[in-house]
């Protein structure tokens, strides 16, 4: 069931809802999430239940505002602090040592936690009316194409579910997570926030994970197969992917979503499905997954996505594809 965000009733049942120990799909500004009390371990059962996502796998929790950290964190160090003041509400998610006791499941057993402050009004509005945080991980099956609108997110769990409708997400890529757990600023998932972004922000060199020693804690959105479509995505460059579709066969269903290839709506037009993809990596990252849906709503069987530019600015849309193009 879609119910308009906009409407103080709505907002106010789902916050109902929530602290009953039920589960909601709420938007953000990155993508919709499947909401459930973080501090009530039976409800964030549901999450891991309704999504086919391992119970080990930690979920992201949401708070209205940044005084609620200390809730769920033991210590914030003082690099986090200024990611915070820098960022929040908006699309970052920090990993923080979690509290004894305090939101167990929703960390999958950890003893760091992953929190994150959203600036989307109607995610605002319901995490101010539930008075508690939310572990809100995207609103799908486990390991497949992260929802973008209500209807993606009905599409994926049933119509039963309460679903709050905030329109299309604005950013459309989940939130860069950076851990805090160390010493030191590590990156474990990109997102449209760039390193450069994150280094003048802390005062700090932002890390990646593999060039450390020490293993990270688990983070949503991080195994090697995700994000997939029901469609196997090939990433291609130029080269390759003029070559492919000069091989095309009249009977194959493709769909391409590129940005240099000329020519390209007369090359097999009956076989292959195209989307040009904008030239600014923002621009792709909030259409990336309503066109990999698209995509896959057409029946195709492959979907061929050309390489994208080697700017740091396109780290997150790149981390998507390519955990999209890894076959489970």
């Amino acid at each position: 069931m879609i119910h308009s965000g906009t409407d103080p009733a709505a907002v106010a049942e789902a916050a109902r809802l929530i602290r009953s120990g039920e589960l909601i799909g709420l938007p953000t500004e990155t993508v919709y999430g499947l909401g459930a009390d973080a501090s009530n371990d039976a409800a964030v059962a549901l999450i891991f239940a309704a999504k086919g996502r391992p119970s080990n796998h930690p979920l992201i929790v949401h708070i209205a505002e940044a005084q609620q950290v200390l809730d769920y964190a033991s210590s914030v160090p003082p690099f986090a602090a200024r990611l915070i003041d820098a960022f929040w509400p908006g699309p970052l998610t920090l990993i923080l040592p979690r509290k004894p006791g305090v939101a167990t499941a929703a960390a999958g057993g950890q003893n760091s936690i992953g929190l994150r402050c959203p600036s989307h009004p109607v995610a605002q509005a319901l995490l101010k009316a539930c008075r508690t945080g939310v572990a809100g991980p995207s609103a799908n099956r486990f390991g497949r194409v992260s929802p973008t609108t209500a209807a993606h997110v009905a599409d994926e769990m049933g119509d039963a579910l309460f679903v709050l409708d905030g329109g299309p997400c604005d950013v459309g890529i989940e939130s860069t997570i950076v851990d805090c757990t160390r010493g030191q600023p590590v990156l474990l998932r990109p997102g449209v926030l760039t390193r450069a972004q994150l280094e003048a922000a802390c005062g700090e060199s932002v890390l990646d994970n593999e060039a450390l020693a020490s293993s990270a804690p688990r983070a949503s959105g991080t195994l090697a197969s995700h994000y997939a479509p029901n469609a196997k995505v090939h990433l291609m460059d130029k080269t390759e992917l003029q070559a492919a579709l000069a091989a095309v066969e009249p009977s194959q269903r493709i769909a391409v979503y590129a940005y240099s290839i000329p020519g390209i709506d007369a090359i097999n037009a009956a076989s292959v499905l195209y989307r040009a993809m904008p030239l600014q990596a923002s621009q792709v990252a909030h259409e990336l997954f309503a066109v990999l849906r698209e995509f896959d709503a057409q029946g195709v069987a492959y979907i061929w996505v050309e390489a994208l530019p080697a700017a740091t600015e396109w780290d997150g849309v790149r981390d998507r594809l390519t955990r999209a193009a890894v076959q489970p």
